[in-house]
C-alpha cells in the first residue's frame, strides 16, 4: 500500500503528466487500485511486485509531485492465518 501526499503546487502538474505518460509503472510492478480522499491531498494505491526496487524506481519518476509512504500489507485472510495458524 502506497500512502502518496500531493505536494500542493503540483497537483495539476501531477494530473497533466499523468494524462500523457500515464502511472509509468516499470515492468513487474502491478498497480491493483487507488483511492483518493476527497480533497485530492492524498492517494491510497494498492501496488504489487516481488521485488521492492521496482517500487522505488517508479517513486523516483513521480517523487517530484508527491511524498510517499510505504505500507506492507497482506490480506485478511493471510492476517488470520498468520494469527490463528
Amino acid at each position: 500500500m502506497i500512502i502518496e501526499k500531493f505536494r500542493p503546487d503540483k497537483v495539476r502538474e501531477m494530473y497533466k503528466r499523468f494524462e500523457e505518460k500515464g502511472r509509468q509503472l516499470p515492468e513487474g510492478l502491478r498497480f491493483i487500485n487507488s483511492w483518493i480522499n476527497e480533497e485530492v491531498t492524498l492517494c491510497y494505491q494498492l501496488m504489487e511486485t516481488e521485488n521492492i526496487k521496482k517500487l522505488y524506481e517508479w517513486i523516483d519518476r513521480w517523487k517530484d509531485v508527491a511524498e510517499f509512504e510505504i505500507v506492507k500489507v497482506i490480506s485478511s485472510a493471510e492476517a488470520k492465518t498468520k494469527i490463528l495458524g
